[in-house]
């Protein structure tokens, strides 16, 4: 289900780009920004054509398409993915140190060392 509305909505989406690109222009493009009235700005009245009622109709399909595809999308995905399942069962370790805060190695032929003794209290009046 999810591949054919998938497929229906790449056809969909070639369609509306060649109806879009075989629409004559309304001509002047920026340039008709410069003066003149409303009419010639926008376009005037002018007669539905067959390919302004396709580019209409692809494009709600399109919307239609893909809403429904999303909710197709988001049923299927309800499981856990690959990697949320190895991260569930695998064995948990124990958290390492950041990098600069392990303590000082033991020194060589195992001695311990000593911690310097305390400095002696100062003397009393």
């Amino acid at each position: 289900m999810y591949y054919f509305l998938l497929g229906l909505l790449v056809i969909d989406g070639l369609l509306l780009a060649v109806v879009v690109l075989l629409q004559a222009g309304q001509g002047g493009g920026l340039a008709s920004l410069g003066g003149g009235t409303a009419d010639k700005v926008m376009g005037g009245r002018q007669a539905t054509t067959l390919l302004h009622q396709l580019s209409w109709t692809f494009g709600a399909g399109l919307m239609a398409l893909s809403l429904l595809l999303s909710v197709v999308a988001s049923n299927r995905t309800s499981g856990l993915t690959d990697v949320q399942r190895q991260l569930q069962t695998a064995p948990q370790q124990a958290p390492t140190a950041p990098l600069g805060t392990d303590p000082a190695p033991p020194p060589i032929g195992g001695e311990t060392q000593q911690p310097p003794p305390s400095p002696p209290p100062p003397p009393q009046p």
